[in-house]
């Protein structure tokens, strides 16, 4: 059986799109799954401190935030006790198995979670829905072997843009679907199932959603090339042949297949490039992490604790807007952005643009009316689009480094790390801003001005150890 070149595990006539242009159907699978793993991730985020307020565990209002940290962490405490070992299992069975069981745990505890009745088990499906769903490092793997050279940019940004719509349109819809019974009187009443678990239908909508992609992955071709040593012979004496015809050629791939075994012997934790650009990378994503859970915390506390008293809708408002922009930059301008100035320089330019931004979020505090809404709406736009331009060229500089065969161990790596940092992430912001509630008479940085001071400091380490020595780039 003959096997496309640049994607080993799928045969010829499975690839004949990407032969003739744009590969819009591997674009829109990818987008699809990242965006069912997404969703639940941050989606509880508006309704969160309603939620906590509701199982009665917190003594005082201003401890609520620290409660909120804890079940935000517990999914990225879960996956990061498993992903090095879904990214193994993906390397040695496939993408597809990971793929579908990633999306199956979405259905399961993602729905639980939205019934839960105390705080335990709030935070116990989501540690369970975290370990469970190990689907993003393989994802990303799968992303640049489905793809030839020059798409393999816009595939891990088609990754990084549904990861990133999916963390603003999951709040989105948390914010407009929790509490349908006193939003939606009409159409939900009290005593009915969404009456008493007033947080189940943003959960179920989501669950609904992971249930149709889960059904449409058993169609997903993969790309892992497994082989005996047979079939591995077989296939080399077929390029070989090929190749041939032409002396440049046949020098071009003996290099590379010596460039391949030896990159194969090296240990994954002393690739430097690959190593360099997780750590930058983990340290982002802390950033994003916190960011998310203060920018709903802070967005619905009453104004006398420095918020703006937004109610989970307006959240919910402000987040649509910010996902819909970040689609329209994301495929449309982040790849001629990418090729024009190259990944490490998007990142740098990012973090620098957020740092000013960010710390004029408490000043938008003193607004109202339409000026609010418009600054808000304009701010959480700018932020969320330097953020995602900065993740996806992490992205790109990982999965530069590793060759085919550790792509999953490699996202797996990934994916522990930087869930660490994001499991840090809910709990340390959900603390910061308790704190911060509390010192509203501080002579230095005030309120929430604290908050978002800290943030910068881990958005300007960030920043730092994007330049050599620190960061690496991989040399083909």
């Amino acid at each position: 059986m003959k096997y496309y070149k640049n994607c080993p595990g799928c045969k010829v006539d499975e690839m004949k799109e990407l032969e003739q242009g744009l590969p819009i159907r591997p674009l829109l699978s990818i987008w699809i799954i990242v965006l069912c793993t997404a969703l639940p991730i941050s989606s509880l985020f508006p309704f969160l401190y309603f939620m906590i307020r509701d199982f009665h565990i917190a003594e005082r209002e201003e401890d609520i935030g620290s409660y909120a940290g804890y079940v935000g962490s517990a999914f990225m405490l879960g996956r990061a006790l498993t992903s090095v070992s879904w990214g193994i299992f993906a390397d040695r069975y496939g993408r597809k198995p990971v793929i579908i069981m990633g999306t199956t745990s979405v259905v399961i505890f993602n729905t639980l979670f939205g019934l839960s009745v105390n705080f335990w088990m709030a935070v116990i499906t989501r540690f369970l829905l975290g370990s469970l769903n190990g689907l993003l490092g393989p994802i990303k793997a799968y992303a640049v072997e489905i793809f030839r050279d020059e798409y393999q940019a816009l595939g891990l940004s088609t990754v990084s843009t549904a990861w990133g719509i999916g963390l603003i349109i999951g709040p989105a819809l948390g914010g407009f679907l929790a509490q349908p019974a006193e939003k939606y009187p009409n159409l939900f009443s009290k005593d009915s199932l969404f009456g008493r678990f007033p947080y189940f239908l943003p959960c179920l909508a989501i669950s609904i959603f992971a249930l149709a992609v889960t059904i449409a992955t058993c169609w997903l071709p993969e790309t892992l090339h497994k082989h005996n040593d047979n079939d591995q012979s077989s296939d080399d004496s077929y390029d070989a042949l090929e190749a041939a015809s032409n002396e440049s050629n046949t020098k071009d791939i003996t290099e590379k297949e010596e460039g391949r075994e030896s990159t194969s012997k090296q240990s994954l934790l002393k690739n430097w490039p690959l190593m360099s650009s997780i750590i930058v990378y983990c340290v982002f994503s802390l950033h994003d992490m916190a960011y998310t859970e203060i920018f709903s915390l802070w967005a619905v506390s009453p104004r006398k604790y420095g918020g703006l008293s937004y109610s989970t809708e307006q959240v919910g408002e402000v987040l649509a807007v910010s996902g819909f922009s970040l689609l329209v930059f994301q495929m449309s301008l982040y790849p001629y952005v990418e090729r024009l100035l190259g990944p490490v320089m998007v990142s740098r330019i990012g973090s620098v643009l957020a740092i000013p931004l960010l710390q004029s979020y408490p000043l938008t505090a003193m607004l109202s009316g339409f000026t609010l809404t418009l600054v808000i709406n304009c701010a959480s736009v700018l932020k969320n689009v330097l953020s995602v331009s900065i993740i996806t060229g992490l992205f790109i500089l990982q999965n530069r480094a590793v060759d085919q065969h550790q792509r999953g161990a490699a996202n797996g790596i990934a994916m522990t790390g930087m869930s660490l940092f994001k499991a840090v992430g809910p709990a340390g912001g959900g603390a910061l801003f308790s704190w911060s509630e509390k010192r509203l008479d501080a002579s230095f940085l005030p309120g929430t001005q604290m908050v978002f001071f800290v943030l910068n400091i881990v958005e300007a380490v960030g920043f730092l150890l994007t330049f050599e020595p620190f960061l690496a780039q991989h040399r083909q």
